[in-house]
This record gives C-alpha cells, structure tokens and sequence, in this order.
C-alpha cells in the first residue's frame, strides 16, 4: 500500500478514508492516478486533462471511496461486482463492505503491478466479474469459472473464517488472501493458458493441468497432501491440482509484493534490490522483513504474520508468476 497523504493540509491519510481526520477535507481515490485527493463538498474532482470525476455512488452502501467516471454511477471496482446482496439482508450487505474493501486492495495491487484487467462487458465470455454472495440460507462455494469469481461473504466474519481455518488445518485464511487466490485462476486463464510457450513452462513448475480436476480434490481428501510437501509446495492445498498450486502461489506472490511495497513506503526497507529476479527480492527483502515482522507479532503474543516456508521449487513457482508481468505487456 503506497503511503498517502491529504493534499490540503499534509496529514497521513488511509486507503479507506473519504474524510481527512485532521482537516475535514473530503477524499476520494483515483484509480487513474492511484492517488488519494481532495474532492469538493459535492464529490467531484478536477483532474489535470479538465477532466471532471465523481464519488462513487456506493459510498454509503458499501464504504466505496473510488471516484467514477460519471455523477452518480459506479467507480471501476464497484462495476466489476455483479451480484451482491439484496437491500433487505442487513447482514450481507454488512458482510459485503468487507469484501468490497478486500476487492478494492485487490485491484489496486494488480493496477501496480501491471496485471490487466478485461472487464465482462470487454469480453462477455471470460472478463472478470465478482459474485458476492450471502450463505445465509444457500450453500456458497467459493470459486472460480471462466473469470466470475464466487465469493462466500460469511468469510468475513472472524469467528466463522477461524472455524474453517482450524478444521482444514490452514496456516492462514483472510477474506483478502480469496480474492488473491481465485483471481490467480483468471490469471492463468488469460496469461498462461493464452500462450502455448507459457502453458509448457507452466506444466513443467505446477504439473499436468489436465488431469481431471474432480478426481483429484476426492484424492487429496481421501489421502491428504504428499509426505514431503513442504518441500514442493507453498501449502498443503496446493498439493490437490496444478491448477490450485498455480492459485496459491499467485496468491503469496500478492502478498509478498504488497507487503514489501507497503514496507519499503513506511521506511521499514530502505533500498531496492538492482536484480529483476524475484528470487533475489525473496532472499534480500522477503525472507528479513518477515521473520522480523513473526518476532513483532510473537512480542505481542500474537501467531506469525507470515506462517510459510520458501523452499527452493515454490520460489521457481512464484519467479514463474513474477514474469508474467511481463508477458502481459508483450503479445500473446
């Protein structure tokens, strides 16, 4: 997360903040810029271009801070929602601001990092677009499936998410580290699977992707996860498919990245390493920030913030992941 701060009087200023807490200035976050700045008393902001831009209309309903293209119409996060609960569920649309803030980190990350984005309405067939969805009173699986992205909004919800996370015996669950995963699935779809050079190097990290998919989540829960998984993969539900290894090591390469980001903005890191490698960042930057950061969170009695091992073929894996950045950038 990049360090932000309110343009009229200087102060620090948060990712989620609509109001500066020191000035009263109102905020709004500008994708295009991915900028935090000062909107009038109306929402509305000037850009550079004369360029006039608006606060999302779902600033009450779901905390959405984006400004939108149009007065009164929805910022780019919010447009990729597609079902969401309805105005009568009180407690969904309370679980829904969760995820819409979760969503919103998500796509700021991928805008940095050079990821695209092809929305539904660019391709009705395989653009992403989220359902959030209450399970309240229907079984939701969370999921992905030719770019719509299944989210259970009850994950939001600590007691309910730690309950789960116990009994698969997961290291870590969050509602963000959802929506990195599942979106690791689109992205194999639309860099991967879209370049047959690509999909040879990728079978060669994650496996045989077209083994059959239901056959082997029966396999892993009947079996479990190979004895010696920790020397091959990131966790133990990466074991189940390659298409679940590709995920999960899409995932944690969000959260190193975002988390370096955010460290090296606060001060916590103070150079950057000359070799595009990954690897190299893992080594220099990666491996001392977290096990500085598990010693703070074991001062404070917590568990560590970072509960994973980096063997050699996951840091292949995430290497892998690291190039398609700019593979996206390249034709197909």
């Amino acid at each position: 997360m990049k360090k932000q701060s309110c343009s009229a009087c200087g102060s620090a200023v948060y990712f989620e903040n609509s109001v500066c807490l020191h000035c009263g200035t109102n905020l709004g976050y500008l994708r295009e810029l991915r900028t935090i700045v000062a909107v009038d008393g109306q929402g509305r902001y000037r850009d550079a271009t004369a360029t006039v831009w608006y606060a999302c209309t779902n600033l009450r309903l779901s905390g959405c801070t984006w400004l939108a293209p149009k007065s009164g119409g929805q910022c780019f996060s919010c447009d990729l929602t597609r079902t969401r609960p309805n105005d009568n569920d009180a407690k969904g649309l309370s679980q829904f601001i969760v995820a819409e803030r979760a969503k919103r980190q998500l796509i700021t990350e991928l805008d940095g990092l050079g990821l695209p984005i092809v929305t539904r309405t660019e391709d009705p067939d395989k653009g992403l677009a989220f359902d959030l969805l209450s399970s309240a009173n229907e079984n939701v699986v969370i999921g992905h499936a030719t770019g719509i992205i299944t989210i259970d909004l009850a994950e939001s919800d600590h007691a309910h998410r730690e309950r789960i996370r116990a009994r698969l015996d997961e290291p870590y669950r969050t509602m963000l580290g959802h929506f990195r995963h599942e979106v690791g699935h689109y992205f194999e779809d639309a860099l991967v699977f879209s370049n047959d050079e690509r999909t040879r190097a990728g079978r060669d990290l994650f496996g045989d992707d077209t083994k059959d998919y239901q056959a082997e989540i029966d396999r892993h829960y009947s079996e479990g996860a190979p004895a010696d998984w920790q020397k091959h993969y990131i966790s133990q539900y990466a074991t189940m498919h390659p298409y679940e290894d590709f995920a999960e090591s899409f995932a944690h390469y969000l959260h190193i990245s975002d988390t370096i980001e955010t460290a090296r903005e606060f001060g916590l890191i103070s150079t950057k390493p000359e070799s595009s490698s990954f690897r190299v960042l893992v080594e220099t930057e990666w491996l001392p920030l977290s096990i500085a950061l598990n010693q703070v969170n074991r001062s404070m009695g917590k568990d560590d913030l970072y509960p994973f091992v980096l063997p050699g073929p996951v840091i292949d894996k995430l290497e892998f992941v690291h190039g398609l950045r700019s593979s996206a950038k390249a034709p197909a």
